[in-house]
């Protein structure tokens, strides 16, 4: 399978919103608003600050995407980057599209000095994305999240 990683357009809003409702029922049998959830990520769109989408295209279809956004890391004097909002339609996943979005991903980091390192974050429950983490060289052995979110 021939796929291209390459930043996601304003144009692919709808599909982002569509995939990122699929992950959270998913997942977390989280039923997402999809206004809540079209409108945020247009704010990335419109605020790139906030983040960068990304997409896999294979075909010339659209079957993944993929968020990074960016925390401050005073110990390392640079910008991490997050992993979120990861989305592989089922036809495709297990033929290494997270794989090549990491790999797109480092090589950006790598060739800036003012990205500190990539992280993310993972439901304790999703061991095949926990063992595909694990796969393309990341570890989970440093921090444990804790959150308070409001509904």
């Amino acid at each position: 399978m021939a796929a291209i990683i390459q930043k996601a357009k304003v144009e692919d809003t709808s599909l982002i919103a569509d995939f990122q409702i699929k992950m959270a029922w998913e997942t977390e049998k989280y039923k997402l608003n999809p206004n809540t959830i079209t409108k945020g990520i247009k704010a990335v769109f419109n605020k790139p600050e906030l983040g960068q989408y990304y997409v896999a295209v294979v075909d010339g279809k659209i079957v993944a995407s993929l968020l990074t956004t960016y925390e401050w890391s005073d110990w390392r004097n640079a910008t991490v980057l997050w992993i979120q909002s990861v989305f592989v339609v089922k036809a495709y996943r297990r033929q290494g599209l997270f794989q090549l979005f990491y790999d797109h991903i480092k090589a950006i980091a790598q060739h800036d000095d003012s990205i500190g390192g990539i992280r993310l974050y993972v439901d304790k429950t999703n061991i095949p994305a926990q063992k595909t983490y694990t796969k393309v060289g990341m570890n989970g052995e440093h921090y444990q999240l804790f959150e308070w979110m409001k509904d």
